[in-house]
């Protein structure tokens, strides 16, 4: 299995800012505890491209920021910067969970040493990157967004604006790193996803402009598990806003599968991506040269490697299974 790149036609540059300025941010979810693993990031990305383009950032996180967190952010960026505590509608247990069984769920799993499953803070993490985020006051003025993490690189110098690049050419979803996924963390997500698909046909795209191929390579009897990383992507909030996307983050959340299995932010932003986005609407930044270890993007053709540092033979592939 191949989890094969969906890449659109053609890109314009951006070189200059216009003045109807694209309402776009830096979206980063962060502990106080992370501030030396975020300040790497927002060097790396002021460095390389924010520097020209000076886009916000919104900070958010399930406690109060400390004013040194606040303080030594700010020092590294001339954009502006804003700070937002979650709150326990987005940062905790529904009513419908049982919490005796999703604690059972979370030991077994760590007994079977399956990666975080034992984390009751990584469930609330992944639950509020699939459903919640976007809908945070701090991100409502904003079209696009762009996902930062603690301790990544980026490597390739970005001299366009990237939201203006993807505003124009209609794109919605944009990543650079592809695999697949544990699937000992997601055992019924796909059969979820089956009779989402039975219940609300009309928000699924099928035919030549589909994705949905991408997620089965039998016959959609399965989920071959490929799915962005989405440490990185940057994408529309319309779309995350829409009726479509919150109507499948609800359906998933009913089932308790953030809980009582491990479902991660990544596969259903990729399945919600794949089945309701055209092939035209994703595109693949093979010119941001990106590190989230242990993986990483490195553009591996000569002219891109012109305005980047990295090494093209460590490039990750995306026939690359990880298991």
């Amino acid at each position: 299995m191949i989890c094969t790149r969906h890449t659109a036609n053609g890109k314009n540059l951006y070189l200059v800012q216009r003045p109807d300025k694209v309402k776009a941010a830096f979206v980063i979810l962060a502990r106080n505890s992370d501030l030396n693993g975020i300040r790497q990031s927002i060097r790396q990305v002021e460095d390389r491209f924010n520097r020209k383009f000076n886009y916000p950032y919104v900070f958010l996180n399930e406690e109060e920021f400390s004013d040194e967190f606040k303080s030594l952010t700010q020092s590294l960026t001339k954009a502006e910067t804003r700070y937002g505590k979650i709150d326990a509608s987005m940062w905790g247990y529904p009513s419908h969970i049982n919490q005796t069984y999703a604690a059972e769920c979370r030991k077994d799993m760590a007994d079977r040493s399956i990666i975080y499953g034992g984390s009751e803070s990584y469930r609330h993490m992944c639950r509020f990157q699939s459903g919640f985020f976007f809908r945070h006051p701090l991100l409502a003025q904003y079209e696009y967004y762009w996902r930062v993490e603690p301790d990544i690189q980026y490597f390739c110098d970005i001299d366009y604006d990237v939201f203006q690049m993807m505003k124009d050419n209609q794109y919605k979803y944009g990543w650079t790193l592809s695999l697949t996924e544990y699937m000992q963390t997601i055992p019924t997500l796909w059969e979820t996803v089956q009779k989402f698909i039975q219940k609300y046909p009309e928000h699924i795209i099928w035919g030549k402009d589909s994705m949905v191929s991408w997620l089965t390579d039998d016959n959609f009897n399965s989920y071959n598990g490929c799915h962005f990383w989405s440490n990185f992507e940057i994408g529309s909030l319309d779309f995350l806003r829409s009726e479509a996307y919150v109507k499948f983050f609800e359906f998933l959340d009913q089932t308790g599968g953030f809980f009582y299995e491990r479902w991660g932010d990544a596969p259903v932003h990729s399945l919600a991506v794949a089945m309701m986005l055209k092939k035209d609407e994703v595109h693949f930044f093979n010119d941001i040269g990106y590190k989230h270890n242990p993986l990483m993007h490195c553009p591996t053709e000569s002219y891109l490697q012109k305005s980047c540092h990295c090494d093209g033979g460590e490039n990750f592939e995306e026939a690359t299974q990880l298991r």
